[in-house]
């Protein structure tokens, strides 16, 4: 026999029943892109088309264990969401980084060519 969850929690003692609001509240700050997007009832097709690239490259953000924050900016404005970052510090202090900029308009979140990590130079014409 199924069992209502709020009958259950209201049996649970209240040292459970908050570390347990607390495992839920941690579990939906730590969402994948890909659960992000579903939660947004969005598809890959639906955030290409936004982002103006194709629905395989939205497959390939999603994967990504390390990306621009540009392209992080992008996907999650294209969401619906604004990207903050902040630096945590063990005494409790907390700073935001606000050097990043706003996202441009019409920004199509396609990988800018060179490889990550590392700047293209200037080509040089000889004398």
């Amino acid at each position: 026999m199924a069992r209502n969850y709020k009958e259950l929690q209201a049996k649970m003692d209240p040292a459970s029943r908050a570390d347990n609001q607390r495992r839920v509240g941690q579990e939906l700050q730590r969402m994948a892109l890909e659960e992000l997007r579903g939660a947004r009832r969005l598809t890959q097709a639906d955030m290409a088309k936004m982002l103006d690239v194709p629905q395989s490259s939205i497959s390939r953000i999603e994967q990504r264990a390390d990306m621009y924050l540009s392209t992080l900016r992008n996907y999650i404005h294209a969401a619906g969401g604004e990207l903050r970052i902040q630096a945590v510090f063990p005494d409790g202090g907390t700073v935001v980084i606000d050097r990043f900029g706003d996202a441009p308009s019409g920004a199509s979140g396609r990988k800018q060519q060179g490889k990550p990590g590392k700047q293209r130079r200037p080509s040089r014409s000889r004398r």
